[in-house]
């Protein structure tokens, strides 16, 4: 078995290149006692990862030069060296860009097969998901009849937002780019409306779709779009600060123009890392999948095929080409 593995070759400067990342072939792992070899079948891309590509203090350590490209994957258990697993169960991992891994058993959880798509424990059953599940109801903390606006509506991560937000009464305002992913969030999703950031007009657009104001704001964009949510925040209004992805290549980060209304009106700002509530996933779990069991909860996925494009997807994704949430197939 060979093994092809994507690592860090050196950090960007500004927008990442495919000349940051390094094709490197090599014969599979062997796994040691206690640990597991796994084929990885899908990988998962996401924002995280450009911040994970910095020497710059985080909330976790970053990937550094000549190592793998960190990241979940969904695989199949070749062999065995830990009793708990045996080959062909399928598992979630967080092995990174590459076709085969090595890890202990106790680093690896044990997927159910039939239930959903492997391929959805990467999104709406996965981190994504509970990003969402957590992040909306630990922090926005939506009453029924407010107004909840997220941007990157149409992502992993926001279209989950939004359709929480109408199953818990809400008014659902998202914010993505372009006239198909604005059609796709209120059409296909159920949101109330959707601000389409490119046309030009995002602060007089979202007031209209926002006439009683801003309760809860799920952030996955900053800069010019937290800006305009700003202007419209109600008193006692909460801002969940889940991502800042319009900043990730930047190298001169925007500075927020209306910050004061923080101060006006008695804004409580979070951010949140679902690895917070890692005692709580199976919550988030059963939860999720009820709501996708009956229909309540839509996903969409977008998919480029093999490996070799993972750098492109991680790139076009920063760039917001990416429709639903992103994956790569490796097998």
């Amino acid at each position: 078995m060979k093994n092809k593995a994507w690592t860090l070759a050196s950090f960007p400067t500004g927008w990442v290149s495919e000349e940051n990342f390094r094709l490197v072939e090599a014969a599979a792992p062997q796994p040691k006692e206690g640990e597991v070899l796994v084929k990885n079948l899908w990988l998962s891309l996401d924002p995280y990862m450009r911040g994970r590509m910095s020497e710059q203090k985080s909330y976790v350590k970053g990937v550094e030069i000549g190592e793998i490209m960190t990241g979940q994957t969904v695989g199949e258990v070749v062999e065995s060296k830990d009793p708990a697993f045996r080959p062909g169960e399928k598992v979630l991992t967080g092995l990174g860009w590459q076709l085969y891994g090595c890890a202990k058993g106790a680093e690896l959880n044990k997927l159910p097969e039939g239930r959903a798509p492997l391929s959805y424990y990467l999104g709406c059953l996965g981190m994504p998901g509970m990003t969402a599940y957590f992040g909306l109801n630990e922090i926005g903390q939506p009453k029924k009849g407010e107004t909840v606006v997220v941007s990157a509506a149409s992502g992993a991560v926001g279209s989950v937002v939004g359709q929480l937000a109408k199953i818990a009464g809400c008014r659902a305002v998202g914010i993505a780019g372009g006239k198909a992913k604005c059609d796709y969030v209120v059409k296909e999703l159920g949101f109330d409306a959707c601000v389409d950031y490119k046309a030009g007009n995002l602060y007089r657009d979202l007031k209209a779709a926002c006439p009683k104001g801003v309760d809860v704001d799920f952030e996955n964009v900053g800069g010019e779009t937290l800006d305009a949510v700003l202007r419209l925040m109600n008193p006692f209004s909460r801002i969940v600060v889940c991502g800042l992805i319009s900043d990730y290549n930047a190298t001169e980060p925007y500075a927020l123009k209306t910050f004061r209304s923080i101060l006006v009106n008695r804004i409580k700002v979070q951010g949140m890392i679902v690895f917070d509530w890692k005692d709580r996933y199976g919550e988030a779990l059963k939860a999720l999948g009820g709501h996708l069991a009956t229909g309540r909860l839509k996903y969409r996925e977008s998919v480029l095929e093999g490996i070799e494009s993972a750098p492109r997807g991680l790139i076009g994704l920063l760039k917001g080409e990416n429709f639903g949430k992103q994956l790569v197939k490796l097998a």
